[in-house]
């Protein structure tokens, strides 16, 4: 299972993607307001935790995903982002794989230094529908980053990314339904052509979850638990290991991990 880190907690919905966010749904049944944004007390520092010899907690080589209740390029976050940053860097030993739908921003919020990209550091966008993939994703290739990705999730409709899949820029796509209160339904279909777009530019492809109403062969599947939507998952063979992307680590002192 990956690490997960949220420096920040809370958001702003943004597109159509967001409409039953799980994180604004989780937060109503514990009576938070998902739009209350601050800065965690007991994350923040999670990648750079020493145990009582001085030594990290986070072991090197481990991914961590950044930001899974928030957006790491926020408006509201920039006082803090420089802070994670400094993080990530200390910490080129770990690979961190971020999130966004805030693409317009995230040239602007990179940290001085950051030149072509991180190799510790992989960034992806969400592509929810044909028009968020076409609003977002010219300029998303444009950015300079050693690692990009794709993530069509919540998966709404059919969708054509192919004609940024052709430069191999993109490392992997990957894809699940919508989950919990006003869960829009999957269609397999639209499943299956992100994975045969996939194949043909050489990208791997993830399909992660179905969400709970799942279409297959035009029959409609109520998948409420988890596990059961991984299984069908599994069982419908629609992963694919495309080109293989390494990442190049080092430690402290400069030396390959």
């Amino acid at each position: 299972m990956r690490n997960i880190w949220n420096p920040w907690h809370g958001c702003r919905k943004y597109s159509e993607g967001c409409k039953n966010c799980y994180m604004f749904y989780l937060d109503r049944k514990r009576g938070i307001d998902g739009a209350d944004i601050y800065k965690t007390k007991t994350e923040f520092y999670y990648p750079i935790e020493t145990d009582k010899n001085g030594k990290y907690k986070l072991a090197p080589g481990e991914s961590v995903m950044v930001c899974l209740t928030s957006d790491f390029f926020l408006e509201e976050a920039d006082k803090w982002r420089e802070e994670a940053w400094d993080m990530i860097r200390e910490r080129r030993d770990v690979r961190f794989s971020i999130i966004t739908k805030r693409v317009s921003r995230v040239a602007a919020s990179f940290p001085s230094d950051w030149g072509e990209g991180w190799d510790n550091v992989k960034i992806s966008v969400t592509c929810e529908n044909q028009k968020r993939a076409d609003e977002r994703m010219p300029s998303f290739l444009n950015i300079p980053l050693k690692h990009r990705g794709i993530v069509c999730a919540p998966l709404l409709e059919k969708v054509d990314i192919s004609p940024y899949l052709e430069g191999g820029m993109i490392e992997e796509v990957s894809c699940g339904g919508e989950n919990y209160e006003g869960a829009r339904p999957l269609d397999f279909e639209w499943v299956k052509s992100l994975r045969i777009q996939c194949e043909k530019n050489n990208v791997s492809f993830n399909f992660f979850e179905t969400g709970v109403h799942f279409i297959k062969d035009g029959k409609m599947y109520f998948l409420p638990k988890k596990s059961v939507q991984k299984e069908m998952c599994r069982r419908s063979e629609m992963n694919f290991a495309g080109k293989k992307h390494e990442y190049k680590l080092y430690d402290k002192m400069g030396f390959e991990v």
